[in-house]
């Protein structure tokens, strides 16, 4: 009993082209031109260069997971918690009244999830603390994987812009060497203006790594690893309602008194709607 639609996250693709138009315009609007921001090789040092720190850091099954992860991102949350209290309490009342190894038979008709091995452990398991210990480190499991796609992107994040400095200083070295190492014979010619004015070139594009460090870091690993916390926050809430109604049907409590307990832990703005 998985209660989260499916459905494409308008909010997440909005919010990132919003903020590639805001730069794009603040470009243009300043007088720049767009393709003096378009270098594959500063774009290959940052990404490139945060990808193998991460590498370094993470396990390599962790980065390989980087797209999947991505993918969630993009996908939509409406967490039904009416619903999801709903079906404990139908639960909650045929086991009341036929027993709880009545519950055996809708174990087919459920779909795979947390709510269905709960059920199947609250059959098979008398103790009632051994089976909120099961429970919770099923939770604690789930909590765990969700933490390491956080962490996966908030490290990535304090990467990007440390290889777009070090790609600027690669940049000026590189210039500054090039500059100083010219031909006197062939830059006599060449008046202190334009000597400048090709050392300025050289600086600005340098700057260009900086620029994608900053980026990348602020405009999607940071508010990825920020929505995936807060994705985690709403199915962890959902997930403890989960653990609190089977506890409740595995002590025969009354269907009523497992409503009013589990609503206190849905979020106040969710509660008016639910009981509409």
């Amino acid at each position: 009993m998985e209660n989260n639609e499916s459905k494409t996250d308008f909010g997440t693709l909005i919010g990132l082209l919003t903020g590639v138009g805001i730069i794009v315009l603040g470009i243009i609007t300043g007088g720049g031109e767009l393709y003096w921001f378009v270098n594959l090789n500063s774009i290959l040092i940052v990404i490139g260069g945060t990808f193998a720190a991460t590498m370094v850091n993470l396990p390599m099954k962790a980065v390989t997971n980087t797209f999947s992860i991505v993918k969630n991102v993009f996908e939509g949350e409406d967490y039904d918690y009416g619903r999801v209290i709903d079906e404990i309490v139908q639960k909650a009342t045929k086991a009341r009244k036929d027993g709880l190894l009545s519950l055996e038979a809708d174990l087919a008709k459920m779909r795979e999830g947390f709510f269905k091995n709960g059920i199947e452990l609250a059959i098979n398991e008398r103790d009632a603390k051994r089976l909120r210990t099961f429970l919770n480190l099923e939770m604690n499991n789930i909590h765990s994987r969700h933490h390491a796609g956080q962490e996966l992107f908030l490290y990535m994040a304090s990467y990007a812009p440390a290889f777009g400095m070090l790609g600027t200083v690669l940049g000026l070295i590189i210039m500054m060497n090039n500059f100083s190492a010219g031909d006197d014979t062939a830059t006599a010619s060449f008046s202190v203006a334009e000597r400048f004015a090709e050392l300025l070139a050289g600086m600005g594009l340098a700057l260009i790594t900086t620029f994608y460090g900053v980026f990348f870091a602020n405009m999607i690993f940071l508010p990825i690893g920020g929505k995936l916390k807060r994705r985690s926050e709403n199915e962890l809430m959902l997930k403890s309602i989960v653990v609190e109604g089977i506890i409740s049907i595995h002590a025969r409590e009354h269907p009523m008194l497992i409503r009013e307990k589990l609503m206190t832990f849905v979020p106040s703005q969710y509660r008016y709607n639910d009981k509409d």
